[in-house]
């Protein structure tokens, strides 16, 4: 298990066994160049209605960068998840 914590605000975190699964559908849709990267990108897309799923680092520095997005993810009715780092 992760001893570094995460911060709070970042919920929904998935679970080990499941952020294994998103990072590999993440690396999926790098391959075939359906991913969209950083936060710009992913407001941009969600505003278009182009989004299918929002993946978000819960370690990103600072994190308030990314917490508008869980709100727009809501009112475009897209399912969104904060997945602990790689490392």
């Amino acid at each position: 298990m992760e001893t570094e914590e995460v911060n709070p605000k970042a919920y929904p975190l998935a679970d080990p066994t499941l952020t294994a699964k998103i990072l590999n559908l993440v690396q999926q849709a790098l391959n075939y160049k359906q991913l969209r990267k950083g936060a710009n990108e992913a407001t941009k897309t969600l505003n278009r209605g182009l989004s299918e799923f929002i993946v978000m680092a819960a370690d990103a520095e600072p994190l308030e960068i990314l917490l508008h997005l869980p709100l727009l993810c809501e009112d475009k009715n897209v399912p969104y998840v904060f997945v602990r780092s790689k490392q």
